[in-house]
């Protein structure tokens, strides 16, 4: 496998475009999701509009933005974007994002690039979650680029080398945005720490220039996502009360469940910050360091910036001020506030089968590591 060889995990361009539009119209999965979650829509007029679709931004006009907009209106309270006016039309980035539910936390940002007419970015999605034909072409019209997760040293090496190689030519060579998560999986415990190995995989590309010259070429910006009230709470509660003693095993189809359940879920409401490009911020960092050291301080730096960008919701005061058994935020709530954490513990308890001191632990820091984060790196007064 040549490293340069994209075809396996690129996205579709050009004729593929129409053709899997085609593709995706003739499914049967295309009305079912339609007709569950926009059952007022006009569907033969959703497929004719389709069916006019040359591009990936034309599809997300004809489809994807219908969709995320009805999963605004019925299963959000808004979602709203600070930073996305400062996005030049005529430059690509990467965006290094924290990632809390597998398809909403590009999708979201997607829909918020779109409303200010910019083009959408290229994101990453794992190759576990590619579960069906329709699936694979949805993705891959959105400008899915598929990750591998699995496989011998060998081929995670030269997997990452790939994906390290794709990127950098999107964004230098293309003018392509890429959405990449900093952290493999989702962060179930509600920390937004930056996974080294992610800054690694992209250095792998970039020739023999040093580590902060390769990255500033990505132009990083960091995007970061906060839902008042977490996608698929109930299942992260799950998994790392179960992984705690290496119990936990994946079921065969929990990844498009969690998908499912991360769009049907209520989330309150959403915001997504968008920094300015760190690259002023990579110059500070001493170019003299080993290159172990180079990517801790720069996946310091990510999670420094995810921790300021952060937005609190009374939620997460709340759920703060139990665990830790302060009113030290009791300004920030209120008796409705209580009610609809008290409601998602119930819930998890329901979803479990089980509830003691130890899960309703693991809820509560879900919602109060954000706190916690911002308190320890100076963000918020303790």
């Amino acid at each position: 496998m040549s490293v340069h060889d994209f075809d396996e995990i690129r996205p579709y361009y050009g004729e593929e475009i129409p053709e899997a539009i085609r593709r995706v119209v003739n499914a049967p999965e295309l009305k079912t999701v339609l007709d569950f979650l926009m059952p007022e829509a006009d569907f033969e007029q959703i497929k004719k509009e389709l069916l006019k679709a040359k591009t990936k931004l034309d599809f997300q006009r004809a489809l994807m933005d219908k969709v995320l907009r009805t999963i605004e209106k019925k299963y959000t309270r808004g979602v709203t974007a600070r930073g996305i006016d400062t996005i030049p039309k005529d430059k690509a980035f990467l965006f290094l994002a924290n990632h809390r539910d597998i398809f909403l936390d590009s999708s979201f940002l997607a829909m918020k690039m779109l409303e200010a007419g910019l083009d959408t970015s290229e994101m990453t999605w794992g190759d576990n979650l590619m579960v069906s034909p329709f699936i694979v072409d949805v993705g891959k019209i959105n400008g899915m680029v598929t990750v591998f997760r699995e496989g011998t040293p060998r081929e995670l090496l030269k997997n990452s080398q790939r994906l390290s190689a794709f990127i950098r030519k999107a964004i230098t060579e293309r003018n392509k945005s890429v959405w990449l998560a900093h952290h493999k999986g989702r962060a179930k415990d509600g920390n937004d720490t930056t996974d080294e190995s992610v800054l690694k995989m992209l250095v792998l590309s970039g020739g023999k220039k040093p580590v902060i010259d390769k990255l500033k070429e990505l132009n990083p910006r960091v995007a970061t996502i906060s839902y008042e009230w977490e996608p698929c709470d109930a299942r992260k509660v799950k998994e790392l009360y179960h992984s705690k003693d290496g119990t936990y095993v994946k079921e065969e189809m929990e990844d498009l469940e969690s998908i499912i359940g991360g769009v049907l879920s209520p989330k309150g409401r959403v915001h997504i910050n968008v920094s300015e490009v760190l690259n002023p911020q990579l110059d500070e960092i001493s170019g003299s360091l080993p290159v172990n050291e180079t990517i801790s301080k720069v996946a310091g730096l990510v999670d420094n910036q995810i921790f300021k960008d952060y937005k609190l919701w009374p939620a997460n005061y709340l759920a703060y001020d139990m665990l830790n058994n302060t009113s030290r935020f009791e300004s920030e709530y209120n008796r409705e506030t209580k009610e609809m954490l008290e409601q998602r513990y119930q819930n998890t308890v329901r979803f479990l089968g089980l509830g003691n001191t130890e899960i309703k632990e693991i809820f509560l820091s879900i919602y109060a590591n954000p706190v916690k984060n911002k308190i320890k790196n100076g963000f918020l007064k303790s």
